[in-house]
């Protein structure tokens, strides 16, 4: 018979084999998000404006070519980018035990504290600032993925707990911050507050226009977003109160019922595609654009003209865009009334 101190030796020592097998573990998505990764911290979304594949194998070649890459400068949170790379290697780091993973991850994070101005907002991309790049961004929810994903840092939640303890303060702080500018870039009428315009100027905090088709009005996605992220936060201030039932209140107000939003097959059209509206008694949907002031929803095309008609658009942007959807939807029938049950809100 084996005796015990023999099979503990054993066992260790098979133990010490298993974790040197887990620590050498690579994924192959992460392997190529290293790749990726800009020296300043963050990722692109595309490169010579080919979306990056993270499932693509890349040759020997293309991986030097990609590393040369590391000091061009357009990093950004636009399209989900850096925040669903950081995400994913933390994961991928607690399933495989690779600390290359979680160091980029944590390089990423301190990417993302470094690009938030002091006035809390982040700009879509970092440090380019040309064009719109520059303004504060929750077009597509870039500034919410990141307060998320910052939140998730300060209370060791979503796996978060494995990262760098000395970046939890900073995180806390800035989501401190950004919720500071969220109560300021929530727009006032007739001295109501309502929702939020997709981008604002850096410096002034004033709504502006995004992309040529992206006009300056109150953007029910993003808004619906902004809300939802409010909405997690303990201990909610009177202004945090007030931000989020006036914002409710006025999706309650936008909501367009009897009508669904459909993208059809149409081979008449230049792009053999559209959108139209289709009757429908059952269907609740809201506009993505409200005209500040009027609630009036409006589109508009490449050549940046207000319209409040949707057949007026050029089909290209007509057909390939979310003029239309659902997203508050959950907000009014499920969340909100918990949320305002849960902190006392009328």
């Amino acid at each position: 018979m084996m005796r015990p101190k023999i099979i503990m030796m054993l066992l260790a020592l098979s133990l010490g084999f298993y974790q040197a097998a887990q620590a050498q573990t690579t994924d192959a998505v992460a392997e190529n998000m290293l790749l990726y990764q800009r020296s300043v911290g963050g990722w692109p979304k595309a490169v010579n404006e080919v979306k990056v594949d993270y499932n693509k194998t890349l040759t020997d070649a293309q991986k030097a070519y990609t590393l040369k890459d590391a000091g061009r400068i357009d990093a950004t949170i636009d399209n989900s980018a850096t925040f669903k790379e950081i995400n994913y290697l933390v994961n991928a780091y607690k399933q495989t035990n690779n600390k290359a993973y979680l160091q980029s991850a944590e390089k990423g994070i301190r990417y993302l504290l470094k690009a938030q101005y002091a006035n809390g907002g982040w700009p879509q991309y970092y440090p380019d600032s040309s064009l719109y790049r520059g303004q504060i961004t929750f077009n597509d929810n870039a500034m919410i993925n990141v307060m998320n994903l910052l939140y998730n840092v300060a209370n060791h939640t979503k796996g978060f707990e494995v990262v760098d303890q000395t970046l939890v303060a900073p995180a806390a702080y800035a989501v401190k911050q950004g919720v500071n500018c969220i109560l300021k870039t929530q727009i006032k009428v007739n001295g109501k507050l309502t929702a939020w315009n997709q981008q604002y100027d850096h410096r002034t905090l004033q709504p502006v226009m995004a992309r040529k088709f992206e006009l300056v009005g109150l953007a029910t996605s993003e808004s619906a977003a902004i809300v939802e992220f409010l909405m997690r936060l303990p201990s909610p201030s009177a202004d945090i109160k007030a931000a989020i039932a006036n914002a409710v209140a006025w999706f309650d107000a936008v909501k367009i019922n009897g009508y669904r939003f459909d993208h059809i097959t149409d081979n008449s059209q230049p792009f053999k595609k559209d959108a139209v509206l289709v009757a429908d008694p059952n269907s609740t949907i809201w506009a993505r654009y409200y005209e500040i002031g009027t609630n009036k929803p409006f589109f508009s095309g490449r050549d940046s003209q207000k319209k409040y008609n949707l057949a007026e658009i050029e089909n290209e942007r007509r057909a390939g865009y979310a003029w239309y959807g659902v997203w508050p939807a959950k907000i009014l029938s499920k969340q909100y009334p918990v949320w305002a049950q849960k902190n006392s809100v009328n």
